[in-house]
């Protein structure tokens, strides 16, 4: 099967990827006006356990 080169696929996020730096990018303010943008709250779990 052969890949169509003039093919335009949008990137997507596969699960497990370093996504920190793509989510923490501000929505412009086109994209608060049409509903393009999100709140995003990201938790972490610091695995050091200092006992």
């Amino acid at each position: 099967m052969k890949k169509d080169k003039n093919s335009k696929v949008e990137p997507t996020l596969a699960e497990g990827i370093n996504t920190e730096d793509i989510l923490n990018q501000d929505a412009t303010q086109e994209e608060i006006e049409n509903g393009e943008s999100t709140n995003v709250t990201v938790l972490t779990l610091d695995e050091n356990d200092p006992s």
